[in-house]
């Protein structure tokens, strides 16, 4: 029999959030300091969506946009993927892979706790198929 393998194992703890009215300079400035290409947004610590690094590179890019002048709150990703900790990641994956969604945002009623991306899943992926080669 099988060990349920659980998002709160995996997932990234105590993810970094920002508030809707952060500027999208300053949330790309927060994933490159950190490595994220995921950033959820909340409002008084309940989860809005999430911003992506690839969207917002986008944007940045466009002749005549100051990223400086816009919030996340106008480009977040919608409607978000959240999960419970104790949500199987099998299951989670598989939403992941359906909806091609790159992360999913792990919450406790409102609170956003953790995230889990597809490295995330990679992680997982090849952590099963080495024990399943020994």
């Amino acid at each position: 029999m099988s060990k349920t393998i659980l998002i709160a194992d995996h997932m990234t703890r105590s993810p970094i959030t920002v508030d809707k009215t952060t500027s999208l300079a300053e949330a790309l400035k927060i994933m490159e300091e950190h490595g994220f290409r995921h950033l959820p947004v909340v409002e008084s610590d309940k989860l809005l969506g999430v911003v992506s690094e690839r969207e917002l590179r986008c944007l940045e890019n466009m002749e005549g946009f100051n990223s400086a002048h816009c919030t996340v709150e106008d480009f977040t990703l919608g409607p978000t993927y959240a999960v419970a900790p104790d949500s199987p990641v099998r299951e989670v994956a598989r939403v992941m892979a359906e909806r091609k969604l790159g992360s999913a945002v792990v919450v406790e009623g409102d609170k956003v706790v953790g995230m889990f991306t597809t490295i995330d899943a990679l992680r997982v992926l090849a952590s099963v198929l080495g024990s399943a080669a020994s």
